[in-house]
């Protein structure tokens, strides 16, 4: 990144571009300590913005610029990408489960899925699209985990397809770890990382 990076100063008003409490949970724990004001799309009155992209990037960016200008957004788009499925169901991933009905059975279809290919490759990866938008400038971060799906999903803790995955080096799902060392190698964080980095002025 260049020197001319826009920076975040104490008190800035953020608002995240999302209305998934699971996200914003995330957001909000992960970006605490930094004296920020963290505001949600719906604290402002906006409402859910319909993702129509091709690619995370292009979904993430979507979210930002549904929030007024006046603002500064954080906006992500994430899923599971499974390996032998052609990283289904990628972009789709709340779509999958929303159509299927729910969660669960989304986990149970896609495994059914893997399973049907006769690979006995279980390997796949959370992807996270972080987009910041600042004086209608946007910067786009990335990260990704390594993992595994498994069979049955284990663990109450997280949301979505976190009691489905395993990440590389670890034996417990995202589901089944405790929720504030998840969040500190999920790909979310990862992303979160990148841009308190480049954008964050520490106070």
């Amino acid at each position: 990144m260049q020197s001319d990076t826009p920076k975040l100063g104490k008190q800035d008003t953020i608002v995240l571009a999302s209305h998934n409490n699971g996200k914003i949970k995330e957001f909000k724990t992960l970006l605490s300590k930094y004296n920020l004001n963290i505001v949600t799309a719906a604290d402002i009155g906006i409402k859910d913005i319909e993702e129509t992209g091709r690619t995370f990037e292009e979904n993430s960016k979507i979210k930002a610029e549904n929030i007024p200008n006046k603002y500064i957004a954080i906006s992500d788009d994430s899923g599971l990408c499974i390996s032998c499925l052609s990283n289904k169901p990628g972009i789709f991933s709340a779509r999958y489960a929303k159509k299927s009905g729910g969660w669960s059975v989304a986990m149970e279809n896609l495994y059914k899925e893997v399973k049907k290919k006769k690979l006995n490759d279980f390997s796949a990866k959370f992807v996270c699209c972080l987009t910041i938008r600042i004086n209608n400038n946007y910067f786009v971060y990335n990260g990704e985990v390594y993992g595994k799906i498994v069979w049955p999903p284990k663990g109450e803790n997280g949301f979505g397809y976190d009691p489905f995955f395993v990440p590389k080096g670890y034996s417990k799902t995202f589901g089944e770890m405790k929720h504030d060392k998840k969040i500190l190698i999920d790909h979310r964080s990862i992303a979160l990382k990148k841009l308190i980095k480049e954008h964050l002025i520490y106070n």
